[in-house]
């Protein structure tokens, strides 16, 4: 089966505080989102891969994909108007029977593992979408108070959301509403059930300058 990863690299990153997009900080002397590509392009032969850029950045995209030495696995498309507008944008590019992987491109830690375990279940049941436990304690703001509920029953959702292609390519032609938070949300919006499967500590975003910081010490381990 064709295996498709839309790297999901079309934000600013306005939290990071930086006039360069999070994507294209550097990290141990490469790009965040270089890993990204690089991993999985590793996992699978036949990957290919949808890279989301935002307007204003090919040439960084261009760059950036001649440097992973693959170039002819990858396809460059602009992003769009909110996440969901950026994935919509790059699963145009995805044909025929496939697996899709959507991932965000800063999410450079997302091991080869679990881009694996991801795909066998896709098969399998039509989705995977990785989620850790949370362990801080949860609070739901009501009214001007708060009410504490169990973190057990609470999952911090991450990437890749993998889906066959029969699932995602007709969700992702519906309508835009803001409760479209993820490809998960979409895909439940349409009537599908989505099954989860174990994520990943250390398949951390890249958000603020501390998060950097992080994940230089975790690659340096690696």
């Amino acid at each position: 089966m064709k295996k498709y990863a839309v790297i999901v690299a079309g934000g600013t990153g306005t939290r990071m505080g930086s006039v360069v997009p999070k994507q294209f900080l550097q990290l141990n002397g490469k790009p965040v989102i270089g890993y990204t590509l690089e991993t999985f392009l590793r996992a699978y032969e036949d990957m290919q891969v949808i890279l989301v850029i935002p307007a204003g950045f090919e040439e960084e995209g261009k760059r950036l994909i001649q440097q992973t030495g693959a170039p002819g696995r990858i396809q460059m498309v602009q992003g769009g108007e909110t996440r969901f507008h950026s994935v919509q944008n790059g699963l145009q590019k995805v044909n025929g029977d496939a697996v899709v992987f959507v991932h965000d491109g800063v999410r450079c830690l997302v091991s080869e593992d679990l881009i694996r375990r991801c795909y066998i279940q896709a098969v399998e049941k039509g989705s995977a979408i990785p989620a850790v436990a949370v362990n801080d304690s949860i609070r739901i703001v009501e009214g001007d108070g708060t009410r504490a509920i169990d973190r057990s029953r609470v999952l911090a959702v991450q990437t890749p959301q993998t889906f066959r292609s029969e699932i995602i390519l007709p969700v992702f032609q519906q309508h835009y509403s803001t409760a479209f938070t993820d490809e998960a949300t979409v895909a439940e919006a349409a009537g599908y059930q989505v099954f989860m499967i174990a994520g990943e500590r250390e398949n951390m975003k890249i958000t603020l300058p501390a998060d950097l910081v992080i994940a230089e010490q975790l690659l340096k381990k690696r």
